[in-house]
Parts: structure tokens; C-alpha cells; sequence
């Protein structure tokens, strides 16, 4: 798999990660034998980049990860994890230098490390990104080895901007797919003149641009595809990545229909997203170990043509803009 710079890491990452999200929970249940195995099967297949964070199911993603690491030791993984969402309430107030050290404190026992590689803060209230002691508590944490690097992950792309232009910023996380486009004008140029890495989550939007789903599609109570589509329960930008369902599904099966010969449509948007320049790690989910190798396959894809990229853009420009342009 080819690899990228993840910005001011300097860690080499293949171009394709793992969310490992529905490691913990909010996607059905994933036993802990077939987390382990969709683990295995995406570093089998090339993946090096795995995101995960401290309240996918309370920890117990980090802890997966972590007995994963535990297991190839010699793997030279990079792991991200997240750090913020365990506040309560979820205040500007609660990111504080005390709470950072028990947050990476409890990150670094869950995953069974010294020093995690990169720790984002996880879509925290918007004014976090504007104060002076944000960044200097973050470096104070690198200083004291709890943390390699750190970098955000966050829900606008004004917040992007915002820690773009710090000093020691290593990565921004953001939602970039076939459906969301914005952060193409502004965020991804910025990155790069900063030399800022770009983590490209919620890529298939939540499995819409897997082409598979239609309108009598089904998901389990514990699914955040059935119980946050409208934002019931967090930002609904991470749920379809924002777009109506309905919506959604009538635009991925135009997508669908773009999908070269002997690819998957997941692999076609997985192979739109590797393509944008700035971008250093796009990082899809998988439940399965058909999926996570499907996955890091997209990245053996050809670049996708001209004629391809035109009829995306039109699809976006005429099912779904209006839903996510001026929301994010």
C-alpha cells in the first residue's frame, strides 16, 4: 500500500486506515473475536493507521486495540486515539490540563502503552479551538511523554482552520467523502502549505456509499444509523455524513452505477477521497474481514478519470449540496 507523511507526525501511513469505531459499539454488535479478526485482516492487507477513541464503547475499542498491539509487537502500527467526549457536562470548561492527563492517563492503560501516538481532541465545543492554554496544555502533555503528537477532530471546517494554524498541530480529522465536499476549498490547501496531516473520516457515509443500502433497509437499535439521524444523540453530520437518508440513498445508487469493473463502490469512494491532494489517511470502518480487506484494496484502484470525477460532482451539485454545504 502506498504511504503518505501524516503530517507533523512525521510517521509513513498507508493511505487507507481503520475506524475502529464500531469496535465499541453504536454500529450492532461486534464480538470481541470478530473485532480482533477485522484487525488482523486489515494489517494483514496493508493497513498501518488505526483510529480509535476513549468513548467508543466506553474504552473497550482501545482495549481491542490494544490486546491487538499486544499481539504484534513488532507491527509499527501508528494508533490515534481521541480524548474529550468522556467531559460532563460537555463544556468548554471541562478541557482542562487535569482532565487531558486522566483522559491520555486511562488511554494509555486501555491501549497498554507509554506514550500514545497521537491523541485529537474529540469534536470539542467550538471556543476550545481559539484558547492560547488549549495548545499550551496539549504541549505540556508531549513535554511530560504522555504523547507523541496531537492533532482535532472536528465537526466544521472554520474549526479546521482554527488549529491549522498553530504551531504544533500534527493532524486534523474531518468529514471528507463523495457527499462532503467543502472542506476541498479551504481546509485540504491549508493543510498542506501548513504541513498538517488530513484524516478523512465517515468516508462511505456510514455505508451509504457502499451502494448497498435502499429505502426498506434496516438497522439494529444499537445502531447510530437508526437512533441519530436526526442528531438525537450527537452532531448528525456523523450519521450519512449529514444527508437525508432517503437522499442519501437515491444519490450513492447513481454513484453506484459509476463503479469501474471489478471494484466495489466503496472502493471508488475510498479511491475519490485517496485522490485529493492534502489528504494523508482516509480512515472507513469495517465489521467484518471481508470488509476491512475490501477496504485496503481501494488503495490498488486506478485513479478514477476525468469523466468520472465530472458526473460525481454533478451528483453532489444536484441530490445533495443543498443538504451539507452550508451546515459544516
Amino acid at each position: 500500500m502506498d504511504t503518505r507523511v501524516l503530517g507533523r507526525t512525521g510517521r509513513s501511513v498507508g493511505v487507507i486506515g481503520l475506524g475502529c469505531w464500531q469496535l465499541g459499539g453504536d454500529w450492532g454488535d461486534v464480538s470481541s473475536d470478530t473485532a480482533l479478526t477485522v484487525l488482523e485482516a486489515a494489517v494483514d492487507a496493508g493497513v498501518t493507521f488505526l483510529d480509535t477513541a476513549d468513548v467508543y464503547g466506553d474504552g473497550r475499542s482501545e482495549k481491542l486495540v490494544g490486546e491487538f498491539l499486544a499481539s504484534r509487537p513488532s507491527s509499527g502500527l501508528t494508533v490515534a486515539t481521541k480524548m474529550g467526549r468522556r467531559a460532563d457536562p460537555h463544556t468548554p470548561e471541562e478541557y482542562t490540563l487535569d482532565h487531558y492527563r486522566e483522559w491520555t492517563d486511562r488511554s494509555r492503560a486501555n491501549l497498554g502503552v507509554d506514550t500514545l501516538d497521537v491523541v485529537q481532541l474529540h469534536c470539542p465545543p467550538t471556543p476550545v479551538f481559539h484558547r492560547e492554554s488549549t495548545y499550551d496544555d496539549l504541549d505540556t502533555l508531549v513535554d511530560e511523554g504522555r504523547i507523541a503528537a496531537y492533532g482535532v477532530s472536528v465537526e466544521t471546517v472554520d474549526e479546521a482552520l482554527a488549529a491549522i494554524a498553530r504551531p504544533h498541530v500534527a493532524t486534523v480529522q474531518i468529514i471528507l467523502n463523495i457527499f462532503r465536499r467543502k472542506p476541498l476549498d479551504a481546509v485540504l490547501p491549508a493543510a498542506a502549505e501548513a504541513g498538517v496531516g488530513i484524516i478523512a473520516r465517515v468516508p462511505l457515509a456510514s455505508g451509504l456509499l457502499s451502494g448497498k443500502y435502499d429505502l426498506s433497509t434496516q438497522f439494529a437499535a444499537s445502531d447510530h444509523r437508526n437512533f441519530n439521524r436526526h442528531g438525537e444523540s450527537f452532531d448528525v453530520g456523523e450519521t450519512f455524513a449529514g444527508v437525508p437518508y432517503e437522499v442519501g440513498v437515491a444519490a450513492a445508487q447513481d454513484v453506484a452505477a459509476l463503479t469501474p469493473e471489478g471494484a466495489t463502490t466503496a472502493q471508488l469512494a475510498l479511491r475519490w477521497i485517496i485522490d485529493q491532494p492534502g489528504v494523508s489517511v482516509v480512515i472507513p470502518g469495517a465489521r467484518n474481514a471481508a470488509q476491512a480487506q475490501g477496504n485496503a484494496a481501494a488503495a490498488s484502484l486506478a485513479p478514477l478519470p476525468a469523466s468520472t470525477l465530472d458526473t460525481l460532482k454533478a451528483i453532489y451539485d444536484g441530490q445533495v449540496a443543498e443538504h451539507v454545504a452550508d451546515r459544516w
